[in-house]
Formats: structure tokens, C-alpha cells, sequence
């Protein structure tokens, strides 16, 4: 917390993000990144810092399928994703997850 020139308590800003599966906004360290690399190859960020244009989805395996299902992950992202891609993201993601619903 910080302390304003008036001498009261403010709280300290934490980043919001939306879910591009189910358009939740939660606070962005509760959210999983999905970044497309320069590469075009579509991974899963864990630090949350990778270069390329990222999207979020919650920590939830109905989330991660219906972002990898449908155009929206495609729109957000700017880029088409193959199937290929898309199954390595599903397997990787229910496994970061732990397969939670």
C-alpha cells in the first residue's frame, strides 16, 4: 500500500485482464498467457514475459478448450493457428492446469 501527500492509504493497482474463452475479467497473475512468438508458433508463457502478442485464458481446462476451439484466440492474437499447434497447446495447457475443470 501507499501512503498519498495527504497521508491516506491507497491501494496498490493490480492489472486486469479479460479471458478470450469466456470473457471473465480477473486480475492478470490469476489468468494463463498465451503468446504468438515472431516465430508465428503459438506457446503457452509461464513467466508472463515472452516477446509477441499475447492473449489470457483462466486456469481452467473448459476455458482452454473453447479459446483453442473457436476464431477468438485467432482474432486476439492476430494469426491463423494449425492444428498441430493447437494440440500441442491443449496437451501442454491441461497439463500446466492439472486438468481442472
Amino acid at each position: 500500500m501507499k501512503t498519498s501527500a495527504s497521508g491516506s492509504v491507497t491501494a496498490k493497482h493490480v492489472p486486469q485482464r479479460t479471458c478470450v474463452a469466456c470473457r471473465r475479467v480477473r486480475p492478470k497473475r490469476e489468468l494463463v498467457r498465451l503468446v504468438r512468438a515472431p516465430s508465428g508458433e503459438v506457446e503457452i508463457d509461464t513467466t508472463g514475459r515472452k516477446e509477441g502478442r499475447g492473449a489470457y485464458i483462466c486456469p481452467e481446462r473448459a476455458c482452454l478448450e473453447k479459446a483453442l476451439k473457436g476464431k477468438q484466440l485467432e482474432v486476439t492474437l492476430r494469426g491463423s493457428i494449425s492444428s498441430a499447434n493447437r494440440d500441442k497447446l491443449l496437451k501442454s495447457g491441461i497439463e500446466l492446469i492439472g486438468g481442472v475443470s
